[in-house]
């Protein structure tokens, strides 16, 4: 059970999550109304929202510190922020801008933030491996780093996922994988990709130990976080989580969500964690007037990084020939200006 003050600290990062999504929401629609444009408006292309996953993200990254390595999937920023993430760096790289964590070429989908080790990336399963890596590397030092790996359960049939858990578990690595079960594979109910509808057991074919957390409770995945790393931290060993999220947005912005029941809907507005986050402050006795503070203060953070983000230059033209890696025999001099050709 989490003390009052880590409480106070997941509430805080729920509630800045929470609005940053609304607010993106917001900045990515412009210019893309009545008629979906996904090239128009500040933010152009695609994006995820994580709105209404928020207790996966605090419940666990509370255990973690900036040695720990975290990888998210497309949908990461309540796990970037939860991390610490620079905000006003990663507000800058959705908005393609200069400031951006990767010079604003990355996008959303694509943060990479070293100062605290987190990355994240738009393919499925695509963080487990280098989670493992990172896990086989802080092993090979003999330090206490763990590492974490964030996917949905949409992912649970990949072959990086299952390769990750085999290897994971065979070399007994210090890596915990989190399931984000918000019960949709974009458009696909969950019943749908898979007959094990707990993904927690899929821990059970790799001798590690796998535990659901059937509400999306922040205090219920701090509880089981807390089993994991802490496995991990003793050199025990991986661990598999699966959290029931609810998905409050579609896949991406622009989503219809024609294939949704408009009751589901209603109903995750009943289930939504904040308010039943702040009915457990209540009750450790911390007031509404802190309640309040503490929603103030993640409004004020997440509106000073947008205003700031939108305030930087975009990349100069020819920055989109930097950093890039050329296959050329003759070099990349020579690629540059067409080789011998």
């Amino acid at each position: 059970m989490p003390h009052s003050t880590e409480l106070e600290e997941m509430y805080g990062d729920m509630v800045t999550a929470r609005h940053y999504e609304e607010r993106l929401q917001e900045e990515y629609l412009e210019g893309k109304q009545p008629k979906f444009d996904i090239s128009a408006g500040p933010i152009p292309g695609e994006l995820h929202l994580a709105a209404g996953h928020e207790p996966a993200a605090v419940g666990v990254c509370q255990h973690l510190d900036d040695d720990d390595t975290v990888t998210a999937p497309h949908r990461p920023h309540h796990v970037a922020i939860a991390k610490g993430v620079d905000l006003k760096r990663m507000t800058a790289e959705i908005f393609g801008r200069e400031a951006g964590l990767s010079g604003g070429k990355g996008g959303h989908m694509h943060l990479f933030d070293p100062d605290v080790n987190f990355a994240c990336s738009g393919i499925i399963a695509e963080g487990c491996p280098p989670a493992v890596g990172a896990a086989m590397a802080a092993d090979k030092r003999n330090t206490d780093a763990v590492a974490v790996s964030y996917l949905g359960e949409g992912a649970l049939e990949q072959g990086g996922f299952l390769e990750s858990l085999n290897l994971a578990s065979v070399r007994d690595l210090p890596v915990v994988f989190v399931v984000e079960d918000n019960d949709w594979a974009i458009s696909m109910p969950k019943e749908r990709v898979t007959d094990v509808a707990d993904g927690s057991r899929r821990a059970d074919g790799f001798d590690m130990p796998g535990e659901r957390v059937d509400h999306n409770d922040p205090v219920a995945v701090y509880e089981a976080a807390e089993r994991a790393v802490g496995r991990a931290r003793a050199g025990n060993g991986p661990s598999l989580i699966e959290v029931q999220v609810h998905r409050r947005m579609g896949h991406f912005m622009g989503d219809a969500q024609g294939y949704r029941p408009d009751e589901e809907i209603e109903r995750l507005d009943r289930l939504d964690p904040i308010p039943r986050t702040e009915e457990r402050l209540r009750a450790e006795g911390i007031t509404d007037d802190r309640i309040e503070t503490l929603r103030e203060l993640a409004t004020d953070r997440v509106e000073e990084a947008i205003e700031w983000a939108k305030e930087q230059p975009k990349p100069a033209p020819g920055a989109a020939h930097d950093d890039v890696f050329v296959d050329s025999p003759a070099g990349p001099a020579a690629a540059e200006t067409g080789g011998d050709d």
